[in-house]
């Protein structure tokens, strides 16, 4: 269930999606927690470079 959602924020097809019934409130909330979610995937990426690199 976890990773099924992680393959779900991480689809580009899912990322710009609508949903047709959520109000303009719901739909930023959605918005600011996939934009939250891809930022903290690139900070781990980079967390594990760097301490790859040393």
């Amino acid at each position: 269930m976890f990773f099924k959602k992680i393959f779900y924020y991480l689809n580009p097809v899912n990322l710009f999606h609508r949903d047709p019934e959520a109000g303009i409130s719901l739909r930023m909330m959605h918005g600011v927690n996939k934009i939250s979610f891809l930022m903290f995937l690139v900070c781990v990426v980079v967390m594990l470079v760097r301490w790859l690199v040393r």
